[in-house]
């Protein structure tokens, strides 16, 4: 029985897996072929570098997917603070409001704010994208750090107040740290869900603004290239790069409170 489960866990893994595999081959492919294989070569990265428009969409993407995860970090934890301080009824019409930007299609909510900004006459461009990708990366953020204010002693705020502390002292010195997991975890879910994003990133841009996911479908459509191969193997090695530093510097730090529990 063990072995079964086992056998079905590693069918499920490769079928997930086994796309971006062959996809990361083929990148090293000598050939522009997807059946052939012609030999290893680097030449489509290189090819990749030397593509000023793939370099431009991918600084748009990179600057873009850092400031609306950060904008929408610091505002989506103070919005989680808030929602968890709430008494039920507020708290539970809040959350409603909240899941439904979450399972509302991506399709809807990107023609709702491109509405919106034309309606406004707010101009499409970097900016206007930045703000969608802000709009809907908040709800992934407060979901993540909500369970971790879940879990949290009552008694750690008031017990910091009754100890000198002031209220944003001890957010910062008490709180923070406690509920540090669950930020981690919304910034680069946020982070992730903005490089991903095209449908949301198609309807806010203006002319002449493009990110990696907006390039890729234009390209896609005139045919697969081996550049985007490529591109698409270094955003999957920067991401798995960036979740196993945030693994390790997790498990650093939940080893260095046990030692210092010990000690105590």
């Amino acid at each position: 029985m063990k072995l079964l489960k086992r056998c079905y866990a590693a069918l499920i893994y490769l079928f997930l897996y086994a796309p971006i595999l062959i996809l990361i081959i083929f990148s090293f492919n000598a050939s522009k072929s997807r059946a052939n294989w012609s030999g290893f070569t680097l030449n489509w990265y290189f090819e990749l570098f030397k593509d000023r428009q793939i370099m431009k969409a991918l600084y748009n993407t990179v600057v873009i997917a850092l400031l609306s995860s950060v904008m929408a970090t610091i505002i989506g934890t103070a919005a989680a603070i808030g929602i968890h301080n709430m008494k039920k009824l507020k708290k539970k019409l809040v959350m409603n409001l909240t899941y439904i930007p979450v399972v509302n299609p991506d399709i809807v909510t990107g023609l709702s704010l491109m509405l919106l900004f034309v309606f406004t006459k707010f101009p499409l461009g970097l900016f206007s994208l930045l703000l969608a990708h802000i709009t809907f990366n908040l709800p992934y953020v407060i979901l993540s750090v909500l369970p971790k204010l879940k879990q949290l002693d009552k008694n750690l705020y008031e017990a910091a107040l009754d100890l000198g502390a002031s209220p944003l002292h001890a957010y910062h010195k008490v709180i923070l740290p406690e509920i540090m997991p669950g930020i981690i975890t919304g910034m680069l879910l946020a982070f992730t869900l903005s490089v991903d994003d095209f449908v949301i990133s198609f309807f806010t841009t203006g002319s002449g603004v493009s990110t990696l996911s907006i390039i890729i479908y234009s390209m896609a459509r005139r045919g697969i290239n081996p550049k985007i191969n490529a591109l698409s193997t270094l955003l999957f090695l920067t991401v798995l790069l960036l979740l196993i530093i945030v693994n390790l510097r997790t498990s650093g730090n939940g080893a260095n409170k046990k030692r210092s529990d010990l000690k105590w």
